[in-house]
């Protein structure tokens, strides 16, 4: 079954060494919701676990305690008693455990865990006691933790100073799924589309695999995308608070700093969060560690910034899709997708959400330029007007540093067809670049690198360009 998996290699790779090792293994998975925990788990194991629990979403003690024996009951085969808290609970299970044949990997898999740690519940402590006190003393015992709260992972496991301090043996992060890993998923569904096609899909889904698995294959795009998001019991229509107040309590705030993002393309640093938002100190650093740890929004570290003041962008690509064109729209149209495919609104949306696909495949971008096998750094830039020396503001998304001192400049830009640069944008690019030299008074060579759709046409103003990534670069593993 594992051998079936896609863009999970690495991740199995894991799991078959702690089936294999001589002691006991205490393995978490992490990943933001939706991205295929659960399935990974299930599928790698083929269901035959020892013993499995899945938390409950905003339960009480008691209900998880209920819902714990009843799963205990099932795999033990006897009746359990009520149990009074989670010290109970897993001394049960101990003693469960302890029944089962000595030879063999005992294998517990407890899903969405953050979920078992109500208030005042004690379950940490329980569960430092559990491992502590047993499992970590036995030779056979493979605990496998996830959870969509990342940070709760981190916080509560990784980064524990109590009982659980160091006691990780294994951490799994899932990440969506790359372009080429999603054409993968898409063809083994039976989908036929071409790569403009996907890439579009992927704007929408951002290689979310749960996403990915609503597609139906004999559909168009855009009649998947009317469905899944204008009808009235559309999935994606109703995602979204899911989503968030699944992962956060008090979603409101992480919602209030998504939204903030989604209104400014060009991303914003912490102190602008700050001032967004009304708040600062560690709670501000909380939200935005969250927000990061769950892959909701990443950071970019500016050039020649020396205080290292990264800017922070939206980069949840279903966010974005929601905000846009979703959340605001009140047309009664199940088909307004279809409808609107030629509107300005999607053209820009498609540029922006190219943009960060790009950025997001800025490894298959080195590739590309054959230079993934170099020192690089990637950054963003940009600069604001200077009414004092009459300089105007500018924006350079990503820029590609490399060891030999080149900087690649990139444009990203998505067509329907070869990209052709006019006179006036040839000459935007050159006073770009003499006020990037001038801003950050830089003295390394400059270059100017096009990441298109389909490549550049036949212009006399694309001298400009030093190298050219294509979509299909980007589809390249």
């Amino acid at each position: 079954m594992k051998n079936r998996l896609i863009a999970r290699q690495g991740e199995c790779e894991e799991l078959s060494k702690c089936m294999e090792s001589e002691k006991s293994e205490f393995v978490i998975i992490c990943g933001r919701r939706r991205i295929g925990k659960t399935y990974l788990v299930d599928k790698f194991f083929d269901g035959n676990f020892d013993f499995k629990y899945v938390g409950g979403h905003n339960l009480r003690t008691r209900d998880q305690l209920r819902n714990f024996a009843k799963a205990l009951k099932k795999h033990s085969k006897r009746k359990q008693p009520e149990f009074a808290d989670w010290f109970e609970a897993f001394d049960a299970l101990e003693a469960y455990l302890e029944t089962l044949q000595p030879d063999r990997k005992k294998v517990i898999f407890i899903d969405e865990m953050p979920w078992m740690d109500s208030k005042r519940s004690n379950f940490v402590s329980a569960l430092e006691n559990f491992w502590n006190g047993w499992a970590n003393g036995q030779y056979n015992i493979v605990l496998v933790a996830t959870g969509s709260a990342t940070s709760w992972m981190v916080d509560k496991l990784v980064k524990n100073r109590g009982g659980l301090h160091n006691r990780i043996t294994r951490r799994l992060y899932l990440t969506p799924f790359t372009l080429k890993e999603t054409e993968e998923y898409l063809k083994k569904r039976q989908t036929t589309w071409d790569r403009y096609e996907i890439l579009q899909c992927y704007m929408l889904t951002g290689g979310v695999p749960f996403y990915l698995d609503l597609i139906e294959p004999r559909e168009t795009l855009s009649r998947n995308i009317d469905r899944l998001c204008y009808e009235a019991d559309g999935a994606l229509r109703r995602e979204f608070d899911e989503l968030y107040n699944a992962v956060f309590p008090a979603a409101e705030t992480y919602i209030e700093v998504v939204r903030l993002l989604a209104a400014h393309k060009n991303g914003l640093t912490r102190k602008e969060i700050g001032e967004g938002i009304r708040t600062s100190g560690t709670n501000l650093t909380r939200i935005i560690g969250n927000l990061e740890k769950c892959s909701f929004i990443g950071k970019r570290a500016q050039f020649g910034n020396k205080k290292n003041e990264a800017i922070y962008r939206l980069i949840d690509f279903y966010t974005l899709f929601y905000f846009k064109f979703i959340e605001n729209n009140l047309s009664l149209d199940n088909m307004w997708w279809t409808h609107h495919l030629d509107s300005s609104s999607i053209s820009a949306w498609q540029g922006l959400s190219f943009e960060l696909i790009c950025m997001e495949h800025h490894r298959q971008i080195k590739n590309a330029l054959g230079i993934s096998g170099m020192a690089t750094s990637v950054s963003t830039w940009r600069c604001y007007p200077d009414a004092k020396n009459n300089l105007p503001g500018a924006q350079i998304d990503m820029i590609i540093e490399r060891a030999d001192r080149m900087i690649h400049l990139c444009e990203m830009k998505f067509s329907q067809k070869a990209y052709n640069i006019t006179a006036d944008y040839e000459k935007k690019l050159r006073d770009r670049m003499w006020l990037f030299d001038t801003k950050t008074k830089n003295r390394k060579p400059l270059v100017h690198t096009f990441v298109t759709t389909f490549g550049l046409g036949d212009g006399k103003h694309h001298s400009i360009v030093h190298s050219e990534v294509t979509m299909d670069d980007l589809f390249n593993s």
